[in-house]
């Protein structure tokens, strides 16, 4: 009887990659995610939950929409960043009668000495507790307001969460562990509206965008690109590039840890997955030449574009290695490529 092996998707095997306790970008996280089905969706966040990885969501793009929501999601930025949410609302908002509700709880107790009750297995202070901890709720979704979502819902997503930290306690700072509940509720609550959004598709629309540019210009300048080039070649800001070049860089290093299939295994999608990382055309081009250059320069290419597997260096690091100055590498990198470009 044969026996069936399943390949891994490429999400599961950078999930699979993260450190227990570490951070992944919400970018990233949704470009890994983009075409998957709900149900996949779901069962990627449950194994970073699992894994105890947060989501980072300030790399993701601010989003306000169209319409009354995006008139609502606007005015409750301004009003956070006035300092002025509260008193600034109508008496009958709904958000302003949410808030005045939190803040009519009674906050006072010991925490570390209602979280040895608990542990002792006193389930009556989880209330109490909770209350004691609403507060940092309130500051962690006030922090992520702009980002799609109204902030009585971030607010609910936080407490919930902050629910499930105070009841998965097991001993040591409960502080701590109920604000990485709550950071990992209202982050998991973010990244899934920016991917209802269509996030994930511009994304990765994004990245092909900044490889064809970045190849565009590293042949036309002979040398390799700043980021600030870059994005203005794409009309992006420099942390907006940034970003991208750092998920192409993760795409990178996920393609070089994947196995390679057998020849007659390999599928469109495992090429295009591989196509995807950053330099890579170029490189292989410049690859299959540096046999026509003297071995100083094949050397010098070599370190500066990876060619043996590790990142890129820059021209200060390359220099540190062959013994030369920035400037000298520089020129002696534009000469060889401008050798390479003649043999095409």
């Amino acid at each position: 009887m044969s026996e069936f092996v399943f390949q891994a998707a490429p999400w599961e095997l950078a999930l699979d990659d993260m450190i227990s306790g570490g951070v992944l970008s919400a970018a990233r996280f949704l470009t890994l995610m983009e075409g998957e089905e709900e149900a996949v969706v779901e069962e990627a966040l449950l194994h970073l939950q699992a894994e105890k990885v947060l989501l980072d969501v300030t790399d993701l793009p601010k989003a306000h929409g169209t319409g009354e929501a995006a008139a609502r999601l606007r005015r409750e930025e301004q009003l956070v960043d006035a300092g002025k949410l509260m008193q600034s609302l109508e008496e009958t908002d709904p958000l302003r009668l949410y808030l005045e509700e939190l803040a009519q709880i009674p906050a006072c107790g010991d925490v570390a000495l209602l979280a040895q009750r608990l542990l002792a297995g006193d389930k009556s202070v989880v209330e109490q507790l909770t209350a004691l901890m609403l507060s940092r709720v309130l500051d962690r979704a006030c922090q992520m307001v702009g980002r799609g979502v109204l902030l009585q819902d971030l607010i609910q997503e936080g407490s919930l969460g902050l629910w499930e930290g105070i009841l998965s306690y097991e001993g040591g700072d409960i502080e701590a562990h109920c604000d990485w509940y709550i950071r990992s509720a209202i982050g998991r609550l973010v990244t899934l509206q920016a991917r209802s959004s269509g996030v994930g598709q511009k994304l990765r629309q994004a990245m092909e965008d900044y490889r064809a540019v970045d190849e565009r210009l590293l042949g036309e300048l002979g040398r390799n690109p700043t980021l600030e080039e870059i994005g203005q070649a794409l009309h992006m800001a420099p942390e907006e590039a940034a970003t991208v070049a750092k998920m192409l860089e993760s795409a990178r290093v996920l393609a070089q840890a994947k196995k390679v299939p057998e020849p007659e295994e390999e599928t469109a999608e495992d090429q295009q997955a591989v196509e995807d990382t950053a330099y890579f055309q170029m490189r292989q081009r410049i690859a299959d030449l540096l046999s026509d250059l003297d071995a100083e320069d094949a050397r010098l290419l070599t370190l500066r574009f990876g060619l043996e597997g590790g990142k890129p260096l820059s021209p200060e690091e390359t220099g540190r290695k062959l013994g030369l100055t920035p400037e000298e590498v520089v020129a002696r990198e534009g000469a060889a490529l401008a050798k390479l470009r003649g043999k095409k």
